[in-house]
């Protein structure tokens, strides 16, 4: 019992430090990490195990890239295209919306927004419109597929990790549907909802597909890495790091390519220098903190408690997971979230006797969408005011809301619903 209140304080006093610093999150969570060995919480020969590996080099690999695919221009330049085809502003603000959720199912949040907001900038310049509105829903649509697909986000990527889910699995798995139709349906239903907050935008657009992309090499890696993770989800028994392997392998051929062929190791620096070096220590260190967590009985008394509070409903124990999610992701960061709340959700699961999948996808749904909701809920949403600013616009909570609630209700209620439909 001593051991128990000993974690649980050690661990609220890291998360408080984690909203509170949230710039210094990596050295807390490696800090509490390095704590929770020295008092013996989590033996030092324990520490190896305890941290996702897979996850770890999954991340890296697909951050790098990720950086190749955006120096070669491409999504520029798929942008382009769309925008050729939309006849007024309100379509695109829809499509961008939308292809910037198609590419986040593949590339990071963060990076989406960095690649396609410059092109809403230049349509609302071009047609002299205000481009907050604009820049908005791109941010919260990048963070709505995030959810789809194993590489999408680092939430799916830890889901997929504790799962042991390989790519297919995201679309059918045990044999019913998988998240994705979910998220798809969200992204869907939410269609209507931006025709109806830009229904006055009907000003016409005219653009021309001006990007020229002479390096079509990280176009295939990305291409590869969908391509081998769905190869690598037909063996069960695959080694543990198989996806890691697949996703650093596949960096290691591109930069190596870059170096051939433009000789020049500034490509090595840039690349090296886009990895999100901080998440990564961040994750190492909540990994080694959560192994302590489960050690230590935390988890389980959680997940009584949560047992408590849901009366044994199923139902209400699964609205309980999502609402709660949506609500705390509004203000907190999804990923010590998330990563905190498997292990929960999971033995609630093993508890009532169901299914742990209908918990883990709709604390997944929740945490994701959850962070629409308000301007500092989601990486995503801070990079595409922080693009704004520089700009020299201002965003205010109210003007984020306005698109964030309407957008987040309904994709996550749809999603949820979706998920209990499939795995009740």
């Amino acid at each position: 019992m001593n051991q128990m209140i000993l974690a649980l304080a050690l661990f609220v006093i890291m998360y408080v430090l984690l909203l509170v610093f949230s710039e210094k999150r990596w050295i807390i969570a490696l800090s509490a990490a390095a704590l929770f060995l020295v008092l013996g919480i989590v033996p030092l020969s324990a520490a190896p195990q305890a941290v996702n590996w897979n996850v770890l080099m999954m991340l890296t690999g697909t951050m790098a890239i990720v950086e190749l695919f955006i120096e070669s221009k491409m999504p520029l330049r798929m942008a382009e295209g769309l925008l050729k085809i939309t006849p007024n502003v309100q379509w695109a603000i829809v499509a961008l919306s939308l292809f910037s959720g198609l590419i986040s199912a593949f590339v990071d949040n963060v990076a989406t927004v960095l690649m396609v907001a410059p092109v809403g900038l230049a349509v609302a310049k071009k047609i002299k419109t205000n481009p907050v509105p604009m820049i908005i829903s791109i941010a919260v649509s990048s963070n709505l597929q995030g959810a789809a697909t194993l590489v999408g986000d680092t939430t799916s990527i830890l889901l997929g990790g504790y799962m042991n889910m390989g790519f297919n699995d995201f679309f059918w798995f045990h044999g019913k549907p998988g998240i994705i139709f979910a998220v798809e349906t969200g992204a869907l239903l939410t269609i209507p909802v931006l025709l109806w907050l830009f229904r006055k935008e009907k000003a016409h657009i005219s653009s021309a597909v001006e990007t020229k992309v002479t390096n079509y090499m990280p176009s295939l890696l990305l291409l590869g890495t969908i391509v081998l993770l769905i190869a690598a989800s037909q063996f069960p028994n695959k080694p543990e790091m198989t996806n890691g392997l697949i996703c650093c392998g596949l960096a290691v051929i591109g930069v190596v390519y870059e170096l051939v062929r433009t000789r020049n190791k500034e490509t090595l620096v840039r690349v090296a220098k886009s990895i999100d070096y901080q998440t990564l220590l961040l994750l190492s260190g909540l990994f080694i903190v959560i192994e302590g967590l489960t050690r230590a009985g935390v988890i389980d008394a959680i997940a009584q408690q949560f047992m408590r509070l849901g009366g044994g409903s199923v139902l209400l124990m699964y609205a309980m997971i999502v609402g709660v999610s949506v609500l705390l992701s509004a203000f907190i960061d999804n990923i010590p979230y998330v990563a905190t709340m498997l292990p929960v959700v999971v033995n609630i699961a093993n508890l009532m006797h169901v299914e742990p999948y209908l918990f883990a996808f709709g604390l997944l749904i929740g945490a994701t969408l959850g962070g629409n909701i308000t301007p500092i809920g989601a990486s995503a949403n801070i990079a595409g005011i922080g693009i704004l600013q520089k700009e020299g616009y201002k965003v205010s909570t109210r003007d984020f809301i306005r698109i964030g609630i309407p957008f987040t209700l309904i994709a996550a209620l749809s999603g949820a619903i979706v998920i209990w439909l499939i795995w009740a």
